[in-house]
């Protein structure tokens, strides 16, 4: 099987668009779809992680987003590049979600449909359903019952990507109860780790801000600019999750905090 890197730019889809093993999802929907895509892509919606991390939920919507990958012809023996609008909040958590189902090389299109430097198609394509089966990988989404057992493990850095008086917890969203920050956690704004709106800073000054940790999961306060880390942090080389839930979903249950 070819390789996929966990995030490819416009370059890479170009020398590989047309390959038999590849399949380009839009996640923008089937109307933008039809407006204007990327030659050769499928609509491919697959929403995004929860914003409460219970298990249970999870083991019901994994199948749900294999029922949808195989509705829209996708087996799971292909590289799987997804692509939005160009800012990464679509087809970040739709990549999350493939995973979560089981898909085992899921790629995410650095600049989306953006970038294409090319022209766009227009109207609408068939599906092809296919019969296949996916084995869910419950451990590509994290829970919060993951991160709470998992305070002390070094191998795992927790990423604070919010603002500074977020992370302190000298000012935070009203709907939360409780305000402050998972203990342990890195702080690193989100804005820190992008040279421009959907352009994420070089590999190497990433890795020189964070060293070289053997993975890492990446916070916010609703998992949206978590989800902008994660793109980031992914072209990078880090292994990295985004945890959907975030500090809305910690800050509600007796989970350990921390402030200052």
């Amino acid at each position: 099987m070819s390789e996929l890197p966990s995030v490819v730019d416009v370059a890479w889809l170009e020398s590989e668009l047309g390959a038999k093993d590849l399949f380009l999802g839009d996640v923008r929907g089937p109307n933008a779809h039809a407006r204007g895509h990327i030659p050769g892509s499928s609509p491919l919606v697959l929403g995004s992680p929860p914003p409460m991390s219970d298990r249970e939920l999870l083991q019901a919507l994994a199948p749900e987003v294999g029922l949808r990958l195989r509705r829209h012809g996708v087996t799971g023996d292909e590289r799987l590049v997804l692509y939005d609008r160009g800012d990464g909040m679509g087809a970040m958590p739709a990549a999350q979600m493939a995973e979560l189902a089981g898909h085992p090389r899921v790629a995410v299109l650095l600049g989306g449909v953006a970038a294409w430097p090319s022209e766009l198609q227009v109207g609408q394509v068939q599906l092809h359903p296919v019969k296949t089966s996916f084995e869910p990988r419950f451990d590509a989404v994290p829970t919060r019952d993951e991160l709470a057992g998992r305070l002390e493990d070094s191998t795992l850095m927790i990423l604070d990507v919010r603002s500074e008086p977020e992370f302190r917890g000298k000012h935070g969203y009203p709907c939360d109860p409780r305000q402050g920050h998972i203990p342990g956690a890195r702080h690193v704004p989100v804005e820190e780790l992008f040279a421009g709106p959907g352009e994420p800073l070089p590999p190497d000054q990433i890795r020189a801000r964070l060293g070289d940790p053997a993975e890492i999961v990446a916070y916010c306060h609703s998992g949206s600019r978590s989800a902008l880390a994660t793109l980031a942090l992914r072209l990078a080389g880090y292994r990295t999750r985004n945890y959907a839930g975030s500090w809305h979903e910690w800050s509600r249950h007796d989970l350990p905090l921390e402030k200052g």
